[in-house]
Parts: structure tokens; sequence; C-alpha cells
């Protein structure tokens, strides 16, 4: 059996990263590349730019307009968790302190095997490059930059000037592209979980992004923030008081760059006396394999999964404990 501990993995950690370059053979330039030696928190600890909140219509696909529907007892039905987990930090800073940030992106699949979880598919994935505008660095940084021997992402999508600018800038572009990697490395596991297994995958977020996963009829997403709320001002009353173990009727998700979905909202919590979103999720299948009892299957299923508690997380209102424990695991395992 291979080792919980074995993992797949590209570029190295900051400590490493420094080492290499400080034993780097090509002269460096004192008024360039300067190391950050008081590094401040991840960029993801930081504010970031967040979407209004804002309600969105979406078209109704169990009746005319949102109502309430009971689902029924809870019973367990997923075979496996999946989430990702991701951590920028400048470490160099080049010309006009133009930042050089150190990305890890890393996902897993924990599969429930007698009421245990462990990783699928022999081990997480785990992604570590640089996060650089290229354009902004002259030949001999980024020549010291490839001493790494890590990947070297462009944070400058083609087209854009190379011109400096606010540095905060160049971290927002970074973190982005963080989350890209991240992204892309869930992708690959639930694709590769739907092509290969026949148990029902909870998969933290939406799955409209998950190309062939998102038609599964095996990859169920569930989206924990409501920055987005898929209700008209007299359809929002039913969604704010679900009462607890109840969902809305469905309604399809459409984007242009994204697959169809059909979505509902679930109470996981009872809510009363407290915000309005406690225990409220949102729950995204593939259009076509739903109907009103594959909602009311697949609620029962995340219902289940309200014990144990992820406490002492935050969220623990909304959160499944597998998906606590993918978390958990990821951070034990990425350094």
């Amino acid at each position: 059996m291979t080792s919980t501990y074995d993992f797949i993995e590209s570029g190295t950690s900051i400590p490493e990263a420094l080492r290499a370059l400080r034993n780097a053979s090509i002269p460096g330039d004192p008024t360039a590349l300067s190391v950050v030696t008081a590094a401040g928190p991840a960029l993801e600890l930081a504010a970031a730019d967040v979407t209004p909140p804002r309600l969105e219509t979406a078209a109704p696909i169990e009746g005319d307009s949102l109502s309430v529907r009971a689902v029924g007892p809870a019973a367990t039905g997923f075979g496996a968790f999946l989430d990702g987990i991701q951590t920028s930090r400048v470490f160099l800073r080049g010309p006009d302190a133009v930042p050089v940030v150190h990305g890890t992106a890393a996902a897993v699949v924990r599969q429930r095997a007698r009421r245990t979880l462990h990783v699928w598919g022999g081990a997480p994935r785990i992604s570590r490059a640089l996060y650089v505008p290229r354009a902004l660095f002259g030949a001999r940084d980024l020549e010291r930059l490839h001493t790494m021997r890590m990947e070297i992402v462009d944070t400058l999508t083609e087209g854009d000037p190379p011109v400096a600018d606010h540095p905060a800038i160049f971290l927002g572009l970074a973190r982005h592209a963080v989350q890209q990697r991240r992204e892309s490395l869930e992708l690959a596991l639930a694709e590769a979980w739907c092509d290969t297994e026949s148990e029902p995958l909870f998969v933290d977020g939406g799955i409209s992004g998950l190309r062939e996963a998102s038609k599964s009829v095996l990859a169920v997403g569930v989206v924990k923030s409501h920055r987005t709320l898929y209700a008209t001002s007299a359809s929002l009353g039913v969604v704010t008081t679900l009462d607890a173990g109840a969902r809305s009727t469905a309604f399809e998700i459409r984007s242009p760059r994204r697959t169809t979905v059909a979505s509902w909202y679930l109470r996981l919590r009872d809510a009363r006396g407290r915000d309005p979103f406690f225990g409220l999720v949102r729950v995204e299948v593939a259009r076509d394999s739903f109907t009103a009892e594959r909602a009311d299957e697949v609620s029962r299923w995340i219902l289940a999964e309200r014990a144990p508690v992820s406490l002492p997380d935050k969220r623990w209102s909304t959160m499944a404990y597998g998906i606590r424990d993918c978390e958990e695991y990821l951070r034990a395992v990425v350094n």
C-alpha cells in the first residue's frame, strides 16, 4: 500500500529556493533582486478585492419560482471528498519593488473506507512555482531565478504592456495565478475520480469549472459563500428563511465560459437567531443528471456530513468534516 505521506510534487520550498539563489554562480546586480528577510503573511491572508454582493436571477427548473421542499432524513452517500489549498509569499523584490512570489498549490481526494479517510490515487498533487511579471525583469535576473530549478509562471498575459505599476497590482496577479494553479490540480483530480470510480464525490465549491467532471453524475459541488445569491427580491425570503434540513427548489446556472449546472440552496443547521447564511450551502450537480428526486437524495447525503462537526474551524456550520480533513492533511504535508 502506498504511504499516506507520499505525494506528487513539483518545485521547492522557499528556504531551498533561497539556498539555490545564494549558491548561484551568476553575479548579482545589487540594484535588482533583493531577498525579503522579514516575510509578511501569506497573500491569501491579506484582504482581497471581492465581488460586490448581488442578487442574480437564474431560471427555475422546478416550478415557476423558488419555493421550499423537504428532503427527508440524512443518509450517507459520498465515497470521497475533494479540496485544495494555496499559499503565496513574497520572498524577493526585483526592479521598482516588483515582487517575486513563491506560490504553493495543493489538492487531494480523501476516500472513505470503513469510516476512515485516506488519500485516493496514491498521493496529493502539490505544485510550487515562482510567479513573476517576466517582462519587468532583465535577462540576468531571470537567469538567476532559473538557478532555483523551479517553474517560472508569467503573471502578465500576452499583450500586457511591460511597464512598472503599483507593486500591489502584481501581488494580485500572482495570487490569482496561484489560485488558477490550485483549480487546475483540483480539476485533474475530479476528472480522474469521475473517469475511474463509481461513488459520488463531494467537491468543496462549485463544479461548473470542472470541464468533463461537471457533466458527471458523480461530482457534487457544495458552495459555502454567498456573495452572489441566485434569487429575486420576491424570492429572497425563501432562501434566507429555509429551515434546517430543507432545500429550495432548483434553478439553472449558465455561464459563457463554464458548464451549465443545476443548483439549489440547502440549510444544514438551524439558523433561528443567527445570521441568515448560517448553515446555508448551495449545491451544484450536472444539469443532465437533475431530477427532483436526485436533488432530494443528494441533499440527504450532504445532511449526513454534518457530523462529526468541523470545529474549531470558523466555517463549521457549512463545512463537511471530510473537507476539513482534506485541508488539515494538506497543511500537514505542505511546508
